[in-house]
């Protein structure tokens, strides 16, 4: 299962492209631009358990600093302070990591 299988192409590059320099991403208007915001419970489940590269059952900061290489091998890294403020977004419970219904949540916001 790749992203591609749940997001449309022109839509992903679109939201690629949207935040390809340092410091410009966004991850609300990025789930919106790419159109995850839009799919059913099921797509966004899809996504997390692509996102979740060790499968365990959480996204953590070092899956969320490669987080836009699952929509498209060769896409840049985040950096660390978009990273942080990335996981604080997700992370509703404090623990460090963002569970399948906090990146719901977040997708959906």
């Amino acid at each position: 299962m790749a992203l591609a299988d749940v997001l449309n192409d022109a839509d992903v590059a679109a939201a690629l492209d949207a935040c390809k320099d340092n410091g410009t991403f966004n991850h609300g208007k990025f789930f919106a631009a790419c159109g995850l915001s839009k799919k059913s419970a099921d797509d966004v489940k899809k996504a997390f358990g692509i996102i979740d590269q060790d499968k365990s059952g959480f996204i953590e900061e070092d899956e969320l600093k490669l987080f836009l290489q699952n929509f498209k091998a060769g896409a840049r890294a985040l950096t660390d302070e978009e990273t942080k403020i990335f996981l604080k977004a997700g992370d509703t419970d404090g623990d460090g990591k963002i569970g399948i219904d906090e990146f719901a949540a977040m997708v959906k916001a």
